[in-house]
């Protein structure tokens, strides 16, 4: 996805909740749905919905985790049919932080921003407003990024700064 919207990006203004909105809701028509999107009132629980397929788990960060993509994937929109489409039986798999040991997820984070008990929103915000930030900044969250689960899939480079940028502008 990130190939594509960055080829198309001059398109949309650079907006990827613009770019995916445009090309969700094509996939609707041409499919029968209504498209449904993360962003706006009413919040839906794209989380949660994730969780019920079997395929996604809650991880210690609060992000889901997938256990072959890891944390490196995002819910940019979903299909709502108007009949049952059947689903395929979820694998019985168990989470892959629940077989981490080391939990590198809640230790590597500069500001110790993650724990067990939470998310220290006002430590991470702190840090990436702050002078040295270029690890997070650049590369993306380093707590994310010391998960060892879906490795190859990590974000570019240019993805993780391009989210982090827009992390930061949602804190403004």
């Amino acid at each position: 996805m990130w190939r594509r919207f960055s080829a198309e990006a001059s398109d949309y203004n650079h907006s990827l909740d613009v770019w995916c909105f445009a090309k969700i809701s094509q996939l609707a028509e041409q499919f029968g749905a209504t498209a449904l999107f993360p962003v706006g009132k009413p919040y839906l629980p794209f989380q949660r919905w994730a969780i019920q397929t079997g395929e996604f788990f809650s991880s210690p960060l609060g992000l889901t985790i997938h256990r072959e993509y890891g944390l490196w994937h995002a819910f940019r929109g979903a299909l709502l049919f108007d009949h049952e489409i059947p689903r395929q039986k979820a694998r019985g798999q168990i989470s892959p932080c629940d077989t981490c040991a080391e939990r590198p997820c809640l230790t590597d984070c500069p500001v110790k921003a993650f724990s067990l008990e939470g998310y220290d929103v006002p430590a991470c915000v702190r840090h990436i407003r702050g002078e040295d930030t270029r690890d997070c900044s650049q590369w993306g969250c380093a707590a994310r990024r010391a998960c060892p689960v879906g490795i190859e899939y990590r974000y570019t480079t240019g993805q993780a700064a391009f989210h982090m940028d827009a992390f930061k502008r949602t804190l403004e």
